[in-house]
């Protein structure tokens, strides 16, 4: 009975974390083939990678939880770096109006996914599909020729450390930490994944099902013009056709590799740390092994793969759980 019962629960473990033992594998690996993945530059760098994609993964994850899907973060990311050169051109503007300008521009295209989605009623997929290619657009047009030389004061947002950790890190747990409380302790955190289960048993029950991916919908725009001011910030520049290109599949990868379900309804913003992490430490193990960089796209695009197969595999291993948990209460009832 008690080995049934340590078995039943190292499963369950596996099943809600099994990235986790992934990661920690890779790492390892890499560390004894490589003896540098350790070294505190490269986890800097890791963490600094990882912490712009956590930042957009946020509001992906509670869309993805929610039912919904936001494709068009890459484009939102360009557009707010472009908006925020286009102030700090030359060192000529203030950072703070810049990032304000920046996570305005992300949240009107947010708002207008959000109007068409749930006022409308199309699908998120389709409609953030166009949205993707019309805002790469727009941040072309009012940007074609890249912007460079933000000023010091801007470029902190993007290099500056704390404490010997780099700001965007520090913003990005921040970040987590207020979106993992508002999730698992919050009324309108468990309205998401109620949102996401049976948007009509929601509905019934009083669940705002239209109002709670409306404001998701212009966070997620919000979230990832502020993205493209630290990407920016970093790059001390701004072109509007490369910034965050492909940005959506990245976010997308780490959100699913998270344990966050295509399906709705499932996903902790811990699972998402852990998707993020794995991915930005498969990269960069990658770079320490000497992959060429096409082999580098094959192994992403393979992620990809693997994610959404992760994802159907823990739906289908947690129903099994639940069923098996069931039919023992209904045995020991009858």
């Amino acid at each position: 009975m008690t080995d049934n019962r340590f078995l039943r629960a190292a499963v369950e473990g596996v099943v809600r974390t099994p990235l986790l033992i992934v990661l920690i594998v890779l790492v390892i690996g890499v560390q004894v083939a490589t003896d540098s993945f350790f070294g505190w530059q490269n986890i800097r760098g890791i963490l600094q990678d990882s912490a712009v994609i956590a930042i957009v993964a946020i509001p992906v994850a509670m869309l993805l939880i929610a039912g919904y899907i936001d494709l068009s973060v890459g484009s939102s990311l360009a557009l707010g770096g472009v908006v925020a050169s286009l102030v700090m051109d030359k060192g000529a503007g203030q950072p703070a109006v810049a990032i304000v300008l920046a996570i305005l521009a992300g949240a009107v295209v947010g708002l207008v996914n959000a109007v068409i989605i749930t006022v409308l009623g199309l699908n998120s997929f389709i409609t953030t599909l166009g949205t993707l290619t019309a805002v790469r657009g727009v941040a072309q047009l009012i940007s074609p020729t890249p912007r460079n030389n933000f000023g010091d004061q801007f470029g902190l947002l993007g290099v500056g450390t704390v404490a010997g950790v780099p700001l965007s890190v520090w913003i990005a747990v921040l970040l987590l930490i207020v979106a993992g409380i508002f999730l698992s302790l919050t009324p309108t955190g468990r309205h998401v994944y109620a949102v996401g289960v049976n948007r009509q048993a929601a509905y019934l029950s009083g669940v705002p099902v239209r109002r709670l991916p409306f404001a998701l919908f212009v966070l997620s725009g919000a979230m990832s013009g502020f993205a493209g001011t630290i990407v920016a910030a970093r790059l001390n520049s701004a072109p509007a056709g490369q910034l965050g290109a492909g940005f959506e599949l990245v976010v997308l990868t780490a959100v699913l590799l998270g344990g966050v379900a295509l399906t709705g309804g499932e996903g902790t913003i811990f699972g998402v740390v852990v998707g993020v992490l794995f991915y930005g430490a498969l990269n960069n193990s990658l770079v320490l092994l000497g992959v060429t960089t096409f082999w580098q796209a094959v192994a992403s695009g393979l992620a990809l793969v693997a994610a959404i197969g992760l994802s159907a595999l823990t739906h289908v291993l947690r129903m099994r759980l639940a069923t098996a948990r069931a039919r023992k209460l209904v045995a020991l009832a009858a």
